[in-house]
């Protein structure tokens, strides 16, 4: 061997495993709260592809979102390692005075992203219905956004009409002839992720399973419908483990975690009914932007009959929800309980659904866990979702600092 050559292998050998340059698949499952695994004997879960993961890697005591503890805001953050304060993204869908659409495209972030750090790195990348990607730097992208949806579901053609390549549905359904179908489900997402592990082995793929959350949203997180998906979903997880290649690194993480709820309570109509101004509703909390909603709100909770929790701290707010910061006061849903803002009169009423997340990022936990070559078993401490992205590129054996654009 020449001796430039022999110097190299020496100092690549000298290189720790989770620096060098692998190849990672992200499986986030929408509205994976952290008591599905924790508790998943109690819930008699068959999730066995899902238990290996956590049994033969790395896997945390529960990761602490950023509100607002949603979907988009969530996943941009995981990729991002900055909260909605900075990368932008600040709901589901952009502010009215915006007109009120999803945070469809990439070119709203206002942070980078680990999908600009691997570009930069010159590898490659995959996206399947993450959001904020369309147009992203990405290089087989089936991104989300959808012009019908149903459910979880989320209609074909119109994610077809923002891939990349042009033609990647059709490449993927010559694989898979049932991809092409109206819907895009966990079922199809998954012959997605099979496809891109068997031809084109991305260096990064972030794969964005919903139907856990749907169904959470309209029977209820952890009821007999929920448990049978996320067991449905695992069959999924076991077909990309069976399909990984052996340079692959397994990464399993969530948005958010999910509440049951028993009652709407809005608080805008009690507040309107005795004058008061100030008052937001945040859906699992609410926040007084004056001292007399302040007042108010802290009155109700005496009362016990409005559903209003704990109050939260100033430092919790500037740590979880710096946009917010300062308000007066603040406060939690207790227990079942979700805040709305309708125009009606009417303060209580049936919930819209029997769950919900957008709860006070402390109220829950969502998951991560790792699992591949070099990953020695282990349970991780909680950490903050803002750290997912910086593990992520650790594994990847890429740079990646965290900060506006």
């Amino acid at each position: 061997m020449q001796p430039s050559l022999l110097l190299i292998s020496l100092l690549l050998a000298a290189v720790p495993l989770a620096a060098q340059a692998k190849r990672v698949l992200v499986v986030s499952i929408d509205g994976l709260d952290q008591r599905y695994l924790e508790e998943a004997d109690r819930l008699g879960l068959r999730i066995p592809n899902i238990r290996r993961v956590l049994k033969e890697g790395q896997w945390s005591h529960g990761v602490v979102g950023q509100a607002p503890t949603v979907t988009w805001p969530s996943h941009t953050t995981m990729i991002s390692g900055v909260g909605p304060d900075v990368h932008g993204i600040l709901g589901n869908r952009r502010p009215k005075s915006e007109g009120g659409e999803y945070y469809w495209s990439a070119s709203l972030l206002k942070a980078r992203t680990l999908l600009d750090a691997v570009k930069v790195a010159g590898r490659s990348s995959a996206t399947i219905t993450w959001p904020v990607t369309v147009d992203a730097p990405v290089t087989w992208n089936l991104p989300e956004y959808f012009q019908g949806r149903r459910g979880g579901d989320m209609d074909v053609r119109s994610i077809e009409s923002k891939c990349v390549p042009a033609d990647l549905v059709k490449s993927i359904s010559a694989l898979y002839p049932a991809f092409p179908r109206e819907w895009m489900e966990d079922r199809n997402r998954s012959m997605a992720v099979l496809y891109l592990l068997k031809t084109v082995k991305p260096d990064l793929i972030l794969a964005h399973l919903v139907d856990l959350d749907s169904e959470a949203h309209r029977n209820g997180p952890f009821t007999r419908a929920a448990n049978a998906t996320l067991e449905n979903i695992d069959e999924y997880v076991g077909q990309m483990l069976s399909a990984l290649p052996a340079d692959y690194t397994f990464v399993l993480v969530s948005d958010h975690g999910f509440e049951k709820v028993e009652e709407d309570i809005n608080l805008n109509a009690a507040a309107k009914a005795r004058g008061v101004e100030g008052v937001r509703v945040l859906g699992g909390y609410v926040l007084a932007s004056t001292p007399a909603a302040a007042a108010f709100l802290r009155e109700l909770k005496a009362g016990g009959s409005y559903g209003i929790g704990r109050e939260i701290p100033q430092e919790e707010l500037h740590r979880y929800a710096p946009d917010l910061a300062p308000v007066e006061a603040a406060f939690e849903s207790t227990e079942g309980i979700f805040f709305t803002s309708g125009d009606g009169s009417a303060v209580h009423a049936k919930p819209h659904e029997a769950g919900n997340h957008g709860h006070w990022p402390t109220r829950y936990r969502a998951v991560y866990a790792a699992w591949g070559p070099g990953i020695q078993p282990a349970r991780l401490p909680e950490f903050s979702q803002k750290e997912v992205a910086g593990r992520l590129a650790t594994l990847l054996g890429i740079p990646f600092t965290p900060g506006p654009k």
